[in-house]
């Protein structure tokens, strides 16, 4: 299990950061904090970022910074002192959440830092974090609250994130964006449904969610400090309520207990997550039957180009699924004969 420093900790210490195993270390950051140079911002932290071949991707915007990247454990520390002492940020992401986890392989393609209206986009002006947020809850204390039958339990992420695994009892609002979710909490009364808590991968959506869930009535509102990722991180998975794996945003698809890699994979064509005994070829069963042209083409120039010795946009991700999904395959396999 990985017991990486909380963020206040790391802007206090500098030379020799505890550092997870695995090539490289991968960082999941977010604060909810004015920014209205967002703009003057960008070019400066994709400059110290791709100096130190970090990959990964930053939204930036008025109210805030999010994002996950990956690099060399001294390039990561590296940024999170930056972010530390640079008077560019002034002591703006103190206290921000931060998370860290290990990956064998690089699991982003390129490093982008993106402007945005929002660094969560829920397009509901009423939803200020930075003005009113819901309780956080503690991993430790998350079990005892999602037991009690009081207490709506909502997983706030899309659709094909919640097939991947969730806790028991919770709804599924059935999204396929966040911005989906302001429909759902219409079709809920909050007469009917005093106690509310919610979960979501890092903690991000739900103080957008809490937050918006307050201002239309809902008197007790409750989040998971962390989300799934600090849960899986810290309780032991035989104390657990998560069934499944937890989705993630880059090659390593899915993490588990510990915030080990998962099994799932993702289909080439559609990009959803899949366990391995589910794909056909690097594709999913529904694209696989539907033979979608374009992944089809996109597979045919990736072939073209490697015929060529020419090297294809594609040709990491491709490489690094590639050996991601025969390593689960692998592992899988062992696991059952051993049982």
């Amino acid at each position: 299990m990985l017991n990486p420093p909380a963020m206040s900790e790391l802007f206090e210490t500098d030379p020799s950061l505890p550092q997870p195993p695995g090539a490289f270390k991968v960082l999941a950051l977010y604060k909810f904090v004015s920014l209205p140079d967002a703009e003057a911002l960008k070019p400066e932290l994709a400059l110290f970022c791709c100096a130190r071949k970090i990959r990964g991707t930053f939204i930036l915007a008025p109210e805030g910074i999010n994002g996950t990247v990956a690099g060399t454990p001294e390039a990561i520390d590296a940024l999170m002192n930056w972010f530390a002492t640079s008077p560019l940020w002034a002591g703006r992401l103190d206290a921000a959440e931060a998370k860290f986890s290990a990956a064998d392989e690089m699991p982003f393609l390129r490093m982008k830092v993106r402007l945005k209206p929002e660094i969560v986009t829920l397009r509901a002006p009423e939803a200020d974090p930075s003005q009113a947020v819901g309780t956080y809850v503690e991993p430790s204390d998350w079990n005892g609250l999602i037991d009690r039958n009081d207490v709506t339990v909502i997983d706030t992420r899309n659709d094909y994130e919640v097939k991947l695994g969730t806790f028991a009892r919770a709804l599924d609002p059935a999204t396929t964006s966040f911005t989906e979710f302001k429909d759902y909490v219409a079709t809920l009364d909050p007469a009917r449904h005093p106690k509310v808590a919610m979960f979501c991968t890092g903690g991000i959506r739900c103080e957008k969610a809490s937050s918006y869930m307050l201002s239309q009535g809902f008197k007790e509102v409750f989040h998971l400090k962390g989300g799934i990722l600090k849960y899986l991180e810290t309780v032991p998975e035989a104390e657990s309520r998560f069934a499944g794996e937890c989705f993630v945003f880059d090659e390593r698809v899915s993490v588990t207990h510990g915030l080990h890699e998962g099994e799932a994979v993702l289909c080439r064509a559609c990009r959803e997550p899949m366990l391995p005994h589910e794909a056909v070829g690097n594709l999913c069963a529904d694209c696989a039957e539907a033979a979608p042209d374009g992944a089809a083409e996109r597979e045919r120039q990736i072939e073209l180009a490697r015929t060529r010795g020419e090297a294809h946009l594609g040709d990491d991700a491709v490489a690094v699924a590639a050996r991601n999904k025969a390593k689960k395959l692998a592992l899988k396999e062992r696991s059952r004969t051993k049982g």
